[in-house]
């Protein structure tokens, strides 16, 4: 019940997921792996939804010796079941426009502290480097999204309307030839401030809404937002201190977003907040 082994309808194959943080894979190690799928497997690999891949049909007797291979190759036997499974995540910063962090960087980071620890429930961790979402983490146990906060100084907006027309939110409106921004109704993407045409649009540092509790499957649920921070630094703690909250006291059996209220997830929201000085609660 434990790794990436997972047994297939004809129970003498196997399938081998991989670890794959981020879903980054070098050349090399793409050859390497498609090597191992022509020895052991059928000559075939599956991409999942998780950013990894997948070696389907290995007999049972070649799963030590693929697991060495992988090993050797640099991209080991993953996760699956009840525990941190492959943690998941968009270009960031590094290549996609819209982006506000550097989503790649701290994939890495949390793999590194926290990949295949055993937990009582699957633990799936997802980032996006904005609210566009593309990895879905608000769907996810744990979800991580970049956000920016626009500025605007009283004085200098021209009235242009280039800002409004790019918001998704129509959460700017032109009023007596400013743009004026409806604060309830932004999601802190920062596309207003990457169209100004002035370059007069400023931004509070990039951000990090932190989500917990969601799932997809046949009832899929939002995440409930547990709090922003400001630095991975403080990302990687709070992520810690989710996990051993959920490893001490959740119940086997149930996924997590079944769980929420009865392991008391406002009273540590509060906790959290008050060894985060630095972090903002957020409503929903």
């Amino acid at each position: 019940m434990k790794g990436g082994i997972i047994t297939e309808r004809e129970v003498d194959y196997s399938t081998v997921r991989l670890r794959t943080p981020a879903g980054i894979f070098t050349s090399d190690q793409l050859r390497g792996i498609a090597s191992l799928a022509k020895k052991y497997g059928n000559d075939e690999v599956h991409s999942t939804t998780r950013q990894t891949l997948e070696i389907p049909h290995v007999r049972r007797d070649f799963l030590k010796k693929i697991a060495k291979g992988l090993e050797k190759n640099r991209t080991p036997v993953g996760s699956e079941n009840d525990e941190i499974v492959n943690i998941i995540a968009c270009p960031g910063i590094e290549r996609c426009k819209f982006a506000n962090i550097d989503t790649i960087s701290l994939a890495k980071k949390i793999d590194t502290n926290l990949f295949g620890k055993e937990m009582p429930v699957k633990m799936r961790i997802a980032l996006s480097g904005c609210p566009n979402a593309c990895t879905s983490p608000m769907l996810n146990e744990i979800g991580i999204i970049g956000r920016v906060k626009p500025i605007r100084t009283e004085g200098l907006c021209t009235g242009c309307g280039s800002c409004m027309q790019f918001c998704k939110e129509n959460a700017i409106g032109i009023k007596n030839g400013i743009s004026v921004l409806d604060e309830e109704k932004c999601v802190e993407c920062g596309m207003c401030i990457r169209s100004c045409t002035f370059n007069l649009l400023k931004s509070e540092p990039s951000h990090f809404l932190i989500t917990v509790g969601g799932r997809r499957g046949r009832h899929p649920k939002i995440g409930r937002n547990l709090l922003t921070v400001g630095t991975e630094e403080q990302v990687l703690f709070v992520i810690e201190k989710i996990v051993d909250w959920v490893y001490r006291r959740a119940w086997s059996g149930r996924l997590l977003s079944e769980q929420l209220d009865e392991l008391h997830f406002e009273k540590f929201r509060d906790e959290i907040l008050k060894k985060v000085p630095e972090a903002k609660q957020v409503q929903g």
